[in-house]
This record gives C-alpha cells, sequence and structure tokens, in this order.
C-alpha cells in the first residue's frame, strides 16, 4: 500500500511496509485510537502459494502502527483467535500494565473478547508488536506487526528521508503440498520471508536516484540474519533501543539483525542499477528446502538413469551437477508449493527464494513514486559478457602449505588393551 499520509494529528514523513500497508486510526478527544483484530488468515507467500496461519487484520504481519512521539495512543484488541491472546509492545516504555505479558501484568484475552491498551508513545524510534501468549505457538503461526513512532520535533540523531522502508524477518516450516505451518520447528524452517512473503513475492524498493533510503527490519525469527546490500554502503543508524549515537556508525555493507532486534540502516542511494538486497544466509535465499537430500555432485547416474527410465518413464536425475538445473526442468510439484529457486530476471532465472528483493534506483524516478520503473537499462558496455579472444594460462594453486603444529615423526609403542570377563564366584582368567 502506498505510505499513509496523515490527515489528522502532528504531520510526519510515513513509512512503507514491503507487501504490508498501514492502520488507519481515528481521533477521539486528542487520543489516537486504533483496532487490532488477532485472527487466522490466508496469507498468499507467493503467486501460487497460499498459507493458513494467525495474524492481525486480515493479514501476517499485521498492519504497521504509526504515532508521533508524545502521541497518545489506545489500542483496541479484539481476539478472534481459538485460544487466549494478548500483545506486548516490543521496546516500548510504558505503565507496566500495559506491557501485554499474560499472567504477569494482564489476564489474558480470551476468544471473542476486546481489551484496550493505552499509553503514551514516549521516545521515536522503532518497535514491533506481538502476542506474549501461548508465544511458542502463536509466533510460529506469524503473528507480529510493526510499531513507528516518529520525532514529534527536529532529533539531531534523526535524519529526515526521501524514502521509509520496513519489514519483519519469520521464518516458517511448511511442508510441500501443505498449508500450516508446524509450530514445534525450532531450526529446521524451510520458508525464510520478510513479512510472510518469499522471493519472488516480495516487492522490489523503488527510489530515486540520490534520495536518502531509510530501512527498517525487524527480526523475529529464531535464529539472526546477516542482511547486505549490494551497490552501496550503509550507517546502522537505529535499534529498537533507539536511535545510535554518531560517534558509533560506521559504513558496512552487511549488518546482522539478531533474533528478537531491530536495525536502522540509512544510505544514499547514488548509483543507478538493479541491486540484490537478501539475507547473507544462503539457505535464506531458498524455499522449501528439504534438509535430507544427499549430495550427488560427480555421482555419474547415467546408466542408473536408463535403468530406472524403464520402470519410471519420467525420471530425472537431480543434483549431480549442483541444484540450478532445478530451476529449468521446471519438475511437477505438490500443489501450494513454491519452488525452491525462481524469480526470472533480464537475463535469465535469478535462482533464488526467501529473503531477497531487489533496490532499484532509477534516475527518471518521480519524487514519492514507489511504482516499480521495470529493469534497469544498462549503458552501453557497462554489462558482463562472453569473451572469445585468447587467453594465457591461468595460475593455479599448488601447495598447501605448512603447518603450525607438525606432528612428531618417532615411533610410539603400541598399545594393546587386554579385556577380562569376570565370572560370578570365581577370578577371572
Amino acid at each position: 500500500m502506498p505510505p499513509l499520509v496523515p490527515n489528522t494529528g502532528r504531520g510526519y514523513n510515513p513509512v512503507v511496509t514491503l507487501n504490508g500497508w498501514t492502520l488507519p486510526w481515528r481521533m477521539n478527544n486528542g487520543v489516537k485510537e486504533f483496532h487490532l483484530v488477532a485472527e487466522p488468515v490466508v496469507r498468499e507467500m507467493a503467486p501460487g502459494f497460499k498459507a493458513h496461519l494467525w495474524g492481525y487484520n486480515g493479514q501476517s504481519p499485521g498492519p504497521t502502527i504509526e504515532v508521533v512521539e508524545g502521541d497518545r495512543v489506545r489500542l483496541f484488541v479484539t481476539n478472534k483467535l481459538p485460544e487466549h491472546t494478548s500483545i506486548h509492545w516490543h521496546g516500548q516504555r510504558l505503565p507496566n500494565g500495559m506491557d501485554g505479558v499474560a499472567g504477569l501484568n494482564q489476564p489474558a484475552i480470551s476468544p471473542g473478547k476486546t481489551f484496550v491498551y493505552e499509553f503514551v508513545a514516549r521516545r521515536p524510534g522503532t518497535f514491533m508488536y506481538h502476542p506474549h501468549a501461548d508465544e511458542m505457538t502463536q509466533m510460529a503461526m506469524g503473528m507480529m506487526g510493526f510499531w513507528v513512532t516518529h520525532p514529534k520535533v527536529k532529533n539531531p540523531l534523526i535524519d529526515e528521508v526521501n524514502r521509509d522502508f520496513c519489514f519483519l524477518l519469520n521464518a516458517y516450516d511448511i511442508d510441500p503440498g501443505s498449508y500450516t505451518p508446524k509450530i514445534m520447528t525450532m531450526l529446521d524452517f524451510n520458508l525464510w520471508s520478510w513479512n510472510s512473503r518469499i522471493f519472488p513475492g516480495i516487492d522490489s524498493l523503488n527510489v530515486r536516484l540520490n534520495d536518502k533510503v531509510r530501512i527498517r527490519i525487524g527480526n523475529l525469527t529464531m535464529t539472526n540474519h546477516p542482511i547486505h546490500l549490494h551497490g552501496h554502503e550503509f550507517l546502522v543508524t537505529g535499534t529498537d533501543g533507539g536511535p545510535t549515537p554518531k560517534s558509533s556508525r560506521w559504513y558496512e555493507v552487511t549488518t546482522d539483525v539478531a533474533v528478537g532486534q531491530m536495525r536502522q540502516i540509512e544510505f544514499l542511494a547514488d548509483e543507478e542499477g538493479d541491486w540484490a538486497f537478501h539475507c547473507h544466509k544462503s539457505h535464506h535465499t531458498m524455499n522449501a528446502m528439504g534438509h535430507n537430500v544427499p549430495t550427488l555432485i560427480g555421482v555419474d547416474h547415467t546408466g542408473m538413469a536408463k535403468k530406472i527410465n524403464s520402470l519410471i518413464p519420467e525420471y530425472m536425475v537431480m543434483g549431480e551437477r549442483g541444484m540450478a538445473d532445478m530451476t529449468e526442468m521446471e519438475m511437477p510439484i505438490p500443489d501450494n508449493t513454491a519452488p525452491m529457486m525462481t524469480g526470472e530476471g533480464p537475463f535469465g532465472s535469478v535462482e533464488m527464494g526467501g529473503m531477497f528483493s531487489v533496490l532499484k534506483v532509477r534516475r527518471d524516478q518521480k519524487p514519492g513514486d514507489y511504482s516499480n520503473p521495470g529493469w534497469f537499462k544498462h549503458p552501453q558496455g557497462t554489462v558482463a559478457h562472453e569473451y572469445t579472444g585468447p587467453l594465457t594460462a591461468p595460475a593455479r594453486f599448488k601447495s598447501e602449505g605448512g603447518q603450525s603444529m607438525p606432528r612428531s615423526q618417532k615411533q610410539t609403542t603400541p598399545t594393546e588393551v587386554k579385556v577380562r570377563k569376570p565370572s560370578s564366584g570365581h577370578s577371572s582368567h
């Protein structure tokens, strides 16, 4: 959805939620009122692949909540789940009874009931919301959302930007052909997603050349994610603890977002092109992966494949030359399953999935225009291409080198082990 420009209350530069939206509010005697509904949802994670999740207001993650520092906020939360729930306002300073931990700070919200939370947004920054009741189940089912508090006045640590994006990292274990996540999974997830979407079903980030860009990334998965941007250097300008001191910032191209953390990065989009933007854990840029597939690289299946074809005419060997063949074979897969590697670029298959998107920087993109400009038109002579001229012999590796602690060459005396089995009432022999 395009950024929700405020028509009441104090103004600010709104965020754009990748493949998501911002929750509208109403003003009631100076209080910003929001209504969240916790409920089962169907989320299209990629074209042709839908998941049965739990979320808020029809989507997982729920809508982004945007307020201004100093706003008094009132949030009505209605529970349409089959079990009780609550909401924790991750990172917020608020009265203890509004913190949302069921049993500790409040009674749980029973099915069919509505609770109200009310507090002042005391500090600017990027936060999250999620349940603190049956958390393992409800977060594994997709219950989470973003919260952005904009500064009330000019803040020396918060720069103004032209584009402001946000998304949550989340992960699911959904067997091929099924719809519902396996909530007991701790590590072996097969779908790594941004806002419960997987590449190529993730929006590109479309910006104008020389725009100042901010991206807010929250992690509610079970592991860390090194988020990497091509073509630019960025600064980490904020965490869920607030804006970072300028003395602590340095330029990098990858930042690690640990579990339960938020990282806010900013950069000047001063290089035109279509730049990859992704998690740098290679398994996290794949879809519907099986974890028990043997490595067959280098194994010649020619003879075996011929014999198996007499029994199974459409049998194909997979993996003996790597996995890229799978994107070209277009093998049949179970209904409601995303291909493991997919995405078609201007030069062929991109062979990605999961946590991957593209930053599109264009000279002719209009200010405030978030539409997709299509593929980048490369200037003449700036694309890598096949070379057919003469080549000299390349240098090749020749030695393993030495050792820091070489083993002693002296002979050691072999050790002989004798086993004696005692018998009851008798001495052993």
